[in-house]
């Protein structure tokens, strides 16, 4: 698997004088996806790696190409450099392709709507001709690095293209780990009013192909009070280490500030509020964060191949909640999709395998197989039947990574195998009622020697 990051190193000495590299890029890009909207019923059946070639041809003016179709591109964009030049029209080609099928699927849609004696007022897709893309600056002919921290590179200015030094922030590699990974060409890229050198990285990553026999699994209940609860559960159910992680400040501060927003919506009806959305994302970003890197350090420490999840329904907001409350139901369900999103990405970049199992009963069930349990209020502690107070999170941890394993036992075992371990242990063939009882039963009769008549 080929993997990819982007660091962002913020260029120190210079702001306004890109603006007219980042203006004229993108005058001659709609200019271009003007031409190849134009062109299309010739351009359509050309492969995307001869795309270049055949619209040059129709715009650039050479000793072999005296007299291109749309000879005003060089009249209008002079000296525009070739590199920029293909950029534009790889990136065109990919726009006027991308509309050409929405329009392809919007008649499709309209024709079945009609056809079907009902009213269709979706409107068609347009072709935009205005972007704010950002240009590629290939090495050697638009960028030359001359330090860890400058380089020279060739923009539009006085009306002309000339070679700028240029000063940026140097990035750790080895912090981010990146260090002996394939460094390709830099973008440039504007945030607010500051510009910034996109650089991307990339390696070939192997994922982990351990035997399920031998696999360590980091498993992560995503719980109410924390933020995640992490076990490491071996291939016979022994727990190896356990890990909670929490923000308690962050989180109070959270409540706060959905408290606030709340009380000014209330009282004024709809407000922007931009200041509390402001704080109320950057505490979201921060807690994800920080949960993301525990849970990946923790799987790395303990030697894991694989980080189980549970896997997230869509939201559906219970009864009785509104207000305040309600806010605070949405934004921890978004939380914990980035948290899923962003450790898939880092667990990846380290060759460890991500898996999501059933979450039914997950928390419900003790894992001693004692059955249901009852929470408190603050849903943090399960009573088991039989009288034993345990972490709920971590009960629930336990039981996802044990349907983790039954299930990779089950695809691994022919069907007959299977149905006579089932006979043996009757509660695998209900998924939602598996805990790490079950499991821990499944290996006892996976080791038993079969009997013979």
């Amino acid at each position: 698997m080929i993997m990819a990051k982007t660091l962002r190193h913020k260029i120190t000495n210079h702001s306004r004088i890109f603006d007219p590299t980042l203006n004229i890029y993108n005058e001659a890009l709609a200019f271009i996806i003007n031409v190849i909207d134009n062109e299309f019923d010739d351009l359509s059946d050309i492969s995307t790696k001869s795309i270049v070639s055949a619209v040059e041809k129709l715009i650039h003016t050479t000793k072999s190409n005296p007299l291109p179709k749309y000879k005003e591109f060089n009249q209008r964009f002079y000296k525009f450099p070739s590199y920029f030049r293909r950029s534009a029209i790889a990136t065109a080609f990919g726009k006027v392709k991308s509309y050409r099928s929405n329009y392809k699927n919007w008649l499709k849609e309209k024709e079945i709507t009609l056809s079907e004696g009902k009213r269709f007022n979706k409107r068609p897709p347009r072709l935009q001709l205005e972007h704010k893309e950002f240009p590629v600056f290939y090495k050697t002919n638009m960028f030359q690095r001359t330090s860890d921290t400058t380089a020279r590179i060739k923009v539009f200015h006085h009306n002309d293209w000339v070679w700028v030094d240029i000063e940026f922030r140097k990035q750790d590699l080895y912090k981010r780990d990146v260090w002996s990974w394939k460094e390709h060409n830099p973008k440039l890229v504007k945030v607010g009013k500051k510009y910034f050198l996109n650089i991307s990285y990339s390696n070939r990553v192997a994922l982990s192909k351990t035997e399920i026999n031998s696999q360590k699994v980091c498993a992560v209940d995503l719980g109410i009070t924390n933020s995640a609860v992490c076990s490491i559960v071996d291939a016979k159910g022994t727990v190896l280490a356990r890990k909670f992680i929490n923000q308690a400040k962050e989180k109070d501060r959270l409540y706060r500030m959905t408290n606030k927003l709340r009380k000014v919506q209330r009282e004024s009806g709809w407000a922007a509020a931009p200041n509390y959305w402001r704080q109320i994302h950057g505490l979201q970003k921060h807690i994800i964060n920080h949960t993301c890197h525990e849970i990946v350090k923790f799987a790395k420490e303990n030697k894991c191949e694989v980080i189980v999840f549970e896997y997230l329904n869509k939201m559906r907001v219970p009864k009785g909640f509104w207000g305040a409350k309600k806010l605070r139901f949405k934004l921890r369900y978004w939380r914990k999709t980035a948290i899923q999103n962003k450790v898939k990405e880092m667990a990846n970049y380290v060759g460890i395998r991500i898996s999501r199992v059933n979450p039914r009963n997950t928390s419900a069930l003790a894992f001693d197989g004692s059955g249901k349990v009852e929470r408190n209020d603050k849903k943090d502690l399960a009573v088991f039947t039989t009288g034993k107070v345990y972490h709920a999170d971590l009960s629930a941890s336990y039981n996802i990574a044990a349907r983790y394993f039954i299930r990779a036992y089950q695809k691994s075992l022919p069907e007959k195998v299977w149905l006579s371990l089932q006979a043996k242990v009757p509660v695998l063939a209900n998924r939602t009622n598996q805990t790490l009882s079950s499991f821990i039963s499944l290996t006892k009769a996976m080791e038993a020697p079969a009997v013979t008549y």
